[in-house]
């Protein structure tokens, strides 16, 4: 089968949302590329390697290819996407000069070549990815996340993951109850497990993202600590408070719960704040991470409106994650 492949160069600022606008144009896959130079700091301390040359893509910047159905009309559609992108700069994100361009692909250019470049990755003292089609033997106290992303987001390679994985090592203590909004492959669900938290809801949107957590759950037999559902955080309250203690589906939480994950955008993270603080319990923490440095102040604020307390601020480059309390004997 043929699909048209849209390329578009752009910032790294800008590549999540210009990765949503793909998804919901209908794209049957999407590549990030960001810049390899390695002039960027970069964490080497949990024996991270680096191989020359990586690649040519300017310091950031980032080239996104989404992949459409033969049959597309291409051209119509980014006559559509343009003023999309150009819209983001109206919310402070610098899409830069954007370029596009186009060519014809099989599926097996790009449905599984992007393979070969995910290998097992240490990403925390005591987390690894391991690709499912990978070799690998874990040493002392290293905790397998066993990963097959497939079409949905995170592989733990993109610095928002890997912030969102360690910045969860400093905060579980074990035997927490956790809803992770935005799950995509599931890959904070499991490697929350993997520290000791006992049960997760994960929840998103996109059914691919669902079908992929679903099964990536599966692999590291999870089933009976994760709950993969097709909802968001509010569809998750408004059930809650609809249904009698009786009738109630039964879920792998009890809602409120000690621990809120999200790595999303921040635009998205801002509007759903006051549902996460009704989630938790008194006491219970909220890792929001996924924030570019110049969405922090925004978040912040919005964060300590909401009656929340800031515990911690913790970086990667230029993305941000938010280690935020409810207080005790709030409601």
């Amino acid at each position: 089968m043929k699909w048209h492949e849209l390329t578009i160069a752009t910032t790294e600022e800008a590549t999540e949302m210009i990765t949503n606008f793909l998804h919901e144009m209908g794209a049957g896959g999407v590549s990030i590329e960001e810049s390899g130079t390695l002039n960027k700091p970069r964490d080497t301390s949990l024996g991270q390697w680096y191989e020359l040359p990586l690649n040519d893509i300017p310091e950031g910047m980032a080239v996104i290819k989404g992949y459409f159905a033969e049959g597309t009309e291409i051209d119509e559609l980014i006559e559509a996407i343009k003023p999309r992108v150009e819209q983001l700069r109206e919310f402070d994100i610098d899409p830069g000069q954007v370029e596009y361009s186009t060519a014809e692909v099989d599926d097996e250019d790009w449905a599984t070549a992007w393979k070969q470049y995910f290998k097992p990755l240490r990403v925390s003292d005591k987390l690894t990815i391991k690709p499912t089609w990978e070799d690998y033997e874990a040493g002392p106290d290293e905790r397998i996340i066993e990963l097959d992303p497939g079409m949905a987001f995170g592989t733990g390679t993109h610095p928002t993951t890997a912030l969102c994985l360690q910045t969860l090592e400093s905060v579980v203590r074990g035997g927490e109850e956790m809803i992770d909004v935005g799950t995509g492959s599931g890959i904070l669900a499991i490697g929350a497990c993997r520290l000791g938290v006992k049960s997760v809801l994960a929840l998103d949107l996109d059914p691919i993202a669902v079908s992929s957590a679903t099964e990536n759950v599966r692999l590291n037999d999870l089933s009976e600590q994760v709950e993969v559902r097709l909802s968001d955080l509010l569809g998750v309250l408004r059930e809650d408070h609809s249904k009698t203690a009786d009738d109630k589906k039964a879920l792998r939480v009890t809602v409120p719960v000690d621990l809120v994950v999200a790595n999303i955008l921040a635009e998205i993270i801002l509007l759903f704040i006051d549902d996460v603080y009704e989630a938790l319990k008194p006491g219970g923490t909220y890792i929001a991470s996924g924030i570019w440095k110049n969405k922090e102040t925004d978040v912040q604020d919005g964060l300590i409106h909401s009656g929340f307390e800031i515990v911690e601020k913790r970086r990667d480059e230029d993305w941000i994650a938010f280690v935020a309390r409810k207080p005790q004997g709030s409601e």
